[in-house]
């Protein structure tokens, strides 16, 4: 027997005795380190003649391979069996209280959704929801707003470039209004609902985004007048802000599906350089709101003559900005986590109105 055989025989055999894994780590610092014997028997190659190298070249590489492969086997065995005694020895006590948790926040989005459900649902209203991929019968035309209308071309809207069953175009939804629409269809009046939910334009700019949240009001039923609509808005801009001097101003405007139409401004006043809700220093536009045209009644299959109605709608994201003093739209789909935690809501304060819809 030559001496590297010698040599490993005795390397497998240490290694085979190492009784846990830091005995084994010795063993091969003592074998492959840069001091080890198997290392310093590799540096004696060079010192060799071309046929001494040809004959011990093989045998001490195969010393190397040998030490190394054993080294594996013997980590991957002690690695097993201390797996083994830790399964067989430790517990888990699931009785005793688990550590505390990074509890997640609230989105200010999902909280104002909120907020807006507990105030409508004291006022009668229900929530309505719709696709928010649409046609562009619901979308435009059914709103009375026809092919080419100028109107159009406010909305920045998103095509797929492809249709329906029905050969009419498919896009992505700009307002909620078409749940207004649907909800005429499907149900019977008088109708009290709010349509929150996701929209989509082509902008983008500190107070816009290509997404964006908005919430639609209608109410359709006998007897309907601008008054109703005006009383209605007071009362929630009054519980949402959280203030009773809010005061309101209705300016006439346009919009397609509603005539007359009006602007909502609301009243606002300078805290620490700051525009707040409430007060008469300045005026802020809100919303916007008008009497349900005779047109869009008709269109979904009612008599205009005998339902008349209002609507109105707002953005979600803007009451967010304006009630918790936000300044970037931008921030609300940056995923940022500091800002969410700033920003962010209990995941257990669930807004009620007898409780306080605010922070």
């Amino acid at each position: 027997m030559s001496d590297v055989e010698k040599m490993t025989g005795d390397w497998l055999a240490r290694i085979e005795g190492a009784g846990d894994l830091a005995a084994l780590e010795a063993e091969r610092v003592a074998a492959l380190g840069k001091q080890g014997a198997v290392t310093a028997l590799l540096k004696t190659l060079g010192g060799m003649s071309p046929e001494e190298r040809q004959a011990e070249g093989p045998r001490i590489h195969a010393l190397r391979e040998a030490v190394t492969e054993a080294i594996a086997a013997r980590k991957a065995a002690l690695e097993a069996a201390e797996l083994d005694r830790r399964l067989a020895t430790e517990t888990l006590d699931m009785t005793l209280p688990a550590a505390p948790l990074d509890i997640g926040t609230v989105h200010p989005v999902a909280q104002v959704m909120d907020e807006l459900a507990e105030i409508f649902a004291d006022m009668g209203f229900a929530v309505a929801t719709g696709p928010e991929i649409e046609d562009d019968w619901h979308n435009f035309t059914a709103l009375n707003i026809p092919e080419a209308h100028p109107s159009r071309a406010m909305h920045d809207t998103f095509y797929f470039g492809r249709t329906d069953g029905e050969g009419r175009p498919m896009l992505l939804r700009t307002h909620t209004s078409p749940v207004q629409i649907r909800t005429m269809q499907s149900e019977p009046p008088p109708i009290r609902i709010i349509a929150p939910g996701r929209t989509y334009r082509s902008d983008s700019d500190a107070t816009h985004t290509p997404m964006f949240h908005q919430v639609e009001g209608l109410v359709i039923d006998k007897g309907i007048t601008l008054g109703h609509l005006k009383w209605t808005l007071e009362t929630f801009l009054k519980a949402f802000f959280e203030r009773d001097d809010v005061v309101l101003r209705l300016r006439p405007s346009y919009f397609p599906f509603t005539e007359p139409s009006a602007e909502v401004d609301v009243g606002f006043s300078y805290e620490k350089w700051r525009r707040v809700i409430g007060g008469s220093d300045g005026w802020m536009e809100v919303l916007g709101s008008g009497m349900v045209h005779p047109k869009v009644i008709a269109a979904c299959g009612l008599d205009p003559e005998e339902w008349q109605g209002f609507a109105f709608g707002c953005g979600i994201d803007r009451l967010a900005m304006l009630k918790y003093g936000m300044d970037d739209l931008r921030a609300f789909f940056d995923g940022d986590i500091r800002w969410l935690k700033h920003y962010g809501f209990a995941a257990l304060d669930v807004p009620t109105l007898s409780g306080g819809v605010g922070a």
